[in-house]
């Protein structure tokens, strides 16, 4: 089912409206059911850590492990999830995530389960998490309606932190009752339902994927498209400022839960009070955004999630507890208006490669992040890591009133503009063929200069986001109100899907304001190495 792109009412949605779209209800059924069973597997390494006595530093990089294939893999993930069919990816890697599961629980079940082992296994599982999450987040805008995008991304959250709640704890009742091989056979199992709902969903004919593009050429237009998207560049900046301090309360809260004495159902009840909490807070969050803005919330939710964390430095068990239902309020809180505002930011054609930025700079900052705070609390003492992950955590929320979220993101265009004029050329370029110079000549309307430079900067930004490098403006010596944008492009291919699927409204209109000061239509050239000799200039 793809999004209703035409969808233009504005009037407020229910929280759960995405789940009356039969093929969103049921992937995201087997994403939480998948998202159960990794939080169960979670749960019962760093469980089995803590039995073997193993120290703070070794039980926080549970959460390393899990988290650093973001920092090794999440950029070619994007890549693929753009470049190939995402139902098929998505397929394979829940298969391998099955397998991967199945084999650890072979192996503790026979008793053969060492930290390192289980610590390998888990960054296995890290790695075909991180091949499949840009997926799952782009396919979320072709499951839904543009207006049910917000609402969606807020259910996802629920994915994630529902998961929270009920796998921790239904981790440590399973611990006790049955032992880790159990755990793990139901994370394997969780998989294969996933496999089954992505078999069952019957994704329309996408446009372009014939036309792929190289993997390296790829990878660079992504990264070169985040580096020139202001808007993208903020929100990553906020995701990296949060995730840091907030990765000491994921990355010690078992060694809190044997501060207290606790049992694996005792640290399952810890774990689930903050995903508890982020299932409180689907409730809470609609209500939140209608009365503040999305700073707002992000700066008071890294408050309430400094509350959570200094709770598990210093509180008994029981006055913890209400305290990181907070916590868990405030996690989904910051998730789901960075995640809503990169979906709404992002167009079609690098959604997958931006997400995976997106990963990489959040899951990075909380693998770093979960490594520092191990490594000071083994140092020091937990709570003093608990303690100053906290105050870095008020400095955050004060730091919206200078690094806020940029407006603009809900109303910006990102539908493709497929308007291109055939260029007439006088060879015939392969799409390898490069790089290549494009050269567009403007004369401006007398009296109408500076009015078209300021345009122009707005056209830099767009061409750098879609594939153009070393770009200039130019003013002729010899004609007084003639000027010239040149840009190169690394192959006619590329230049193509520049042009072809690349260019959203937004970008016309972008084009269209510059071109309003200017006299006639522009007179564009295109340069291609001279190599065989007879390749020259080809002009339209």
């Amino acid at each position: 089912m793809t999004a209703a792109a035409d969808a233009t009412e504005s009037r407020p949605v229910s929280a759960w409206a995405p789940l009356a779209i039969p093929a969103f209800r049921v992937l995201w059924f087997a994403q939480l059911g998948s998202n159960i069973g990794t939080w169960m597997q979670t749960v019962g390494a760093q469980w089995f850590l803590v039995d073997a006595a193993a120290g703070a530093t070794l039980i926080a990089l549970v959460q390393t492990a899990s988290l650093a294939p973001a920092v090794l893999f999440s950029l070619p993930a994007g890549v693929l999830a753009d470049s190939l069919d995402r139902r098929k990816l998505l397929i394979w890697g829940s298969a391998a995530s099955a397998l991967i599961a199945a084999a650890l629980t072979v192996i503790a079940f026979f008793g053969a389960l060492t930290p390192w082992t289980i610590l390998g296994f888990t960054f296995l599982l890290g790695i075909t998490s991180t091949l499949t999450s840009p997926a799952w987040q782009a396919i979320q805008p072709e499951l839904v309606p543009r207006p049910l995008i917000g609402a969606s991304s807020a259910l996802g959250g629920v994915t994630v932190n529902g998961a929270r709640a009920v796998g921790p704890a239904l981790a440590g009742v399973v611990l006790s009752l049955f032992g880790a091989p159990v755990v793990f056979g139901i994370n394997a199992l969780s998989f294969v339902a996933a496999v089954a709902a992505l078999w069952w969903w019957r994704r329309p004919p996408q446009l372009g994927l014939d036309d792929r593009e190289p993997f390296g050429a790829a990878l660079r237009a992504g990264v070169r498209y985040v580096a020139s998207a202001h808007l993208v560049r903020r929100i990553l900046l906020r995701s990296a400022l949060f995730a840091l301090p907030a990765s000491a309360l994921w990355a010690l809260l078992p060694v809190t839960a044997t501060r207290l004495g606790l049992t694996s159902s005792g640290y399952g009840f810890l774990l689930g009070a903050v995903g508890a909490g982020a299932v409180l807070g689907i409730f809470v969050l609609p209500v939140a955004r209608k009365r503040f803005s999305d700073n707002a919330v992000i700066g008071v939710s890294a408050l309430l999630f400094a509350v959570g964390t200094l709770a598990a430095a210093f509180l008994p068990f029981v006055p913890m507890l209400p305290l990181l239902v907070l916590a868990g309020v405030a996690w989904i809180g910051t998730l789901t208006v960075l995640n809503a505002a990169l979906q709404l930011t992002l167009p079609q054609w690098v959604r997958s490669r931006g997400a995976s930025i997106y990963i990489l700079v959040f899951m990075g900052a909380m693998a770093v992040g979960s490594f520092g705070w191990g490594a000071l609390a083994g140092a020091l003492s937990t709570a003093i890591s608990l303690a100053a992950a906290a105050a870095l955590l008020v400095i955050v929320a004060v730091s919206v009133a200078w690094l806020p979220l940029l407006p603009g993101t809900s109303t910006v265009d990102r539908t493709v503009s497929m308007s291109w004029p055939t260029p007439t050329l006088v060879l015939d370029p392969q799409p390898t063929d490069g790089p290549v110079l494009v050269q567009i000549t403007y004369t401006v309307d007398p009296g109408r200069v500076e009015p078209f430079r300021e345009a122009m900067r707005l056209v830099e930004a767009s061409r750098r986001r879609t594939g153009g490098y070393r770009w200039t403006l130019l003013r002729s010596g010899e004609e007084q109100d003639v000027l010239l944008e040149s840009f190169m492009v690394p192959s006619w291919g590329e230049y193509r899907r520049q042009q072809t699927q690349r260019l959203t409204g937004r970008d016309r209109e972008i084009q269209a304001d510059a071109r309003a000061h200017i006299q006639g239509e522009p007179r564009e050239r295109h340069y291609f190495p001279e190599s065989p000799p007879s390749q020259g200039v080809a002009t339209r």
